[in-house]
């Protein structure tokens, strides 16, 4: 390792991409300050995402450009999890997170910049047990000498505009480098400006023709607060604003317009922030939060996202994660409260079923709600074993089946008084007004309620008025897929919009779609191994979760043809024994990850956690903290429950 370098944040490079080339800037036409003005006061929040697998290996300090495919970034250098530079060129599968060797750099280094020229990768300086003046050029695999740097430099970040590189901050090994220096070719170099503030590990975004330096570590080895502008066209430097908090390493992108900066080492540690710059008076927006603060981390723009390769945690340790952000209205505003949450401007209703409760969270996470407590009293029985709640009475009121008590409740929101219950608490049975192991309970837009009665294998219509059934599908004791008379264990009993029940049955992974008076529309079975609470996401597409370890979330057909699937083995994303899944309005997946003890959202797209609330894997009272969470819903402004609109 480097003795010289310490303990900073990699250089991360902002690229806009303006031109018919995806991995280069022009400059417009127009002067800057137009470009200036015509950017949006508010930019979307942003969907900020960590990707289900990690690299084979821990890496921080690389530098990181776009691959040859859509899906592929190549990461060259860095230190590897012993503290050592590396000399490797990898390319890496954004989808998978497989590593495939693409060539070796001429010396190791980490802590060098990168830019791209002429196709080419251009690493400039970084280090090992030395500060390098050389360049290496990187193509296809293949390295090759390039020039040399006019000093030594390690430290620095880089970019592109046009089809000239800028090199910007650093550190010689004794002293800061404030000189900003411009190359075409990755062989001659001519001096631009020099910063006001002279830095090392600042973070750089594109805009229009003018280069933003967000922040870095100053001379006394302390992170700064300043933001620098370089006019490379009228070759002079300026400090235009101050950034929200003292930060070095971050990363740095322009998306959609906008300069998004995430992450880096404060005085505190690493930082999850994440925030949208604003020209026009240098502010700047909170625009979410990545899911592990890191700073020191290898950084590119592709496809719209910025990605955010290893780095190092609060801890210092580099890591083998991978984050990206990406701008999403869906996930709100920039500057918002709730900015940057899969269900912006929506409650959170969650049956934390190991702590025999219910809670209520806003999109900031905070939580509003808690039943029972000293004010809202249990009911008759106790609160025990709350397998599913769904808001009801536009949001007035809530429904929840206690599986392991046996028994419905309707509670008032949000005073918690009850208004309806049916079961016998803890005794299971088979006659009228019993129970065994009830699940999935819903209030239908008709007044009846639904029920899918599991240890009885059968769905139950209940009046909620007189408490008598008024139909019965399938029949206690024959537990296997022969609907109506017989249904295999049934955990889910969906309400469509046409006011029938999707159902699925645990035995034999069976899915359904029967009339209430127990007719058959279709049925088909499911390639899975534990079929959990379908829901229908179109004319013939439908979400069911596959609650085994590890879990998965399945689209299928009527045909039973799986048409996608998550299930992650091992990593971030892999799922223990989900229970429900459904798509939220931001279009990402919401999933109850019970025996991790968390809730998360998935990004279909891109397979990445972009929320979660809960520690994985470690069950707890505490805000932040859930114990075994098995069901969940949305409130919605005005009282309406997006994910069933037909029954809330």
């Amino acid at each position: 390792m480097l003795v010289v370098l310490a303990i900073a944040a990699v250089a991360a490079i902002g690229l806009a991409s303006a031109s018919k080339s995806r991995h280069k800037t022009t400059t417009p036409t127009q002067p800057a300050r137009d470009v200036k003005a015509t950017r949006p006061v508010r930019p979307p929040a942003v969907e900020a995402g960590l990707l289900p697998w990690q690299l084979s290996t821990q890496l921080s300090r690389e530098v990181v450009v776009p691959g040859a495919g859509t899906h592929s970034l190549v990461l060259l250098g860095g230190l590897d999890s012993s503290a050592s530079s590396t000399s490797s060129v990898d390319a890496l599968d954004t989808r998978n997170g497989r590593l495939s060797p693409d060539g070796q750099l001429l010396q190791p280094t980490h802590d060098a910049a990168v830019a791209e020229l002429g196709g080419r990768a251009v690493v400039l300086g970084g280090g090992s047990s030395t500060v390098y003046r050389s360049v290496q050029l990187e193509r296809g695999g293949r390295s090759v000498s390039g020039g040399v740097l006019p000093s030594a430099r390690a430290d620095a970040s880089a970019v592109t505009i046009g089809h000239t590189a800028y090199l910007v901050g650093g550190y010689d090994g004794s002293a800061m480098d404030a000189e900003v220096e411009a190359t075409t070719d990755g062989r001659h170099y001519r001096p631009v400006a020099a910063l006001k503030v002279p830095v090392r590990y600042p973070a750089l975004a594109v805009l229009g023709s003018r280069i933003y330096v967000f922040g870095g570590l100053t001379a006394s080895g302390h992170p700064t607060r300043a933001v620098q502008l370089v006019d490379p066209q009228a070759r002079t430097v300026r400090v235009v604003g101050r950034l929200p908090v003292a930060l070095s390493g971050a990363a740095a992108g322009v998306l959609g317009g906008t300069a998004y900066l995430a992450g880096g080492r404060t005085p505190r540690g690493a930082t999850e922030a994440v925030y949208a710059f604003q020209p026009r008076g240098a502010s700047f927006l909170r625009a979410g939060s990545l899911r592990v603060g890191v700073a020191n981390a290898g950084t590119a723009v592709t496809n719209g996202r910025l990605w955010i390769v290893g780095g190092e945690t609060a801890d210092g340790h580099p890591t083998g994660n991978v984050q990206m952000i990406v701008p999403n209205p869906g996930f709100g505003k920039a500057g918002d409260p709730g900015a940057g949450s899969p269900f912006f401007g929506d409650r959170l209703l969650v049956a934390d079923r190991g702590n025999d409760r219910l809670l209520l969270l806003d999109d900031r996470n905070t939580r509003l709600w808690i039943y029972p407590s000293r004010r809202r009293a249990a009911p008759h029985g106790g609160f025990y074993f709350p397998d599913d709640a769904f808001f009801i009475h536009h949001g007035h009121a809530i429904i929840s089946n206690q599986e392991d008590n046996d028994t419905l409740v309707e509670i008032a929101y949000p005073s918690g008084r009850i208004l309806w219950q049916y079961g016998h608490p803890r005794t299971p049975g088979t006659g009228p007004g019993y129970l065994n192991t009830p699940d999935d309970t819903y209030l239908l837009r008709n007044g009846e309620i639904t029920v899918a009665d599991a240890q009885n294998c059968r769905v139950l219509i209940l009046s909620s008025r007189t408490k008598r059934v008024l139909h019965e599908i399938g029949t206690p004791g024959r537990c296997v897929h022969d609907p109506p008379a017989a249904l295999g264990s049934p955990n889910g009993d969906t309400p469509l919009a046409n006011g029938n029940i999707l159902v699925s049955e645990i035995n034999g992974s069976w899915i359904d779609e029967i009339k209430p008076s127990g007719k058959v529309v279709w049925a088909t079975h499911l390639a899975i191994g534990y079929p959990s609470d379908p829901q229908q996401l179109g004319p013939d597409r439908y979400l069911v979760a596959d609650y085994e370890s590890p879990g998965g979330i399945v689209e299928f057909d009527r045909r039973g043809r799986i048409v996608y699937r998550y299930q992650p083995a091992t990593g971030p994303g892999a799922l223990d024994h989900p229970s429900l899944v459904e798509r939220l309005p931001s279009g990402v997946f919401m999933v109850n990850d019970d025996y991790n003890d968390r809730m998360v959202a998935i990004d279909p797209a891109t397979k990445a956690l972009v929320w979660q609330y809960g520690v994985t894997g470690q069950a707890g009272t505490a805000p932040e903290h859930l114990n075994t969470p098995d069901g969940f819903d949305l409130l919605a402004p005005g009282g309406t429950t997006p994910t069933h609109p037909a029954t809330g």
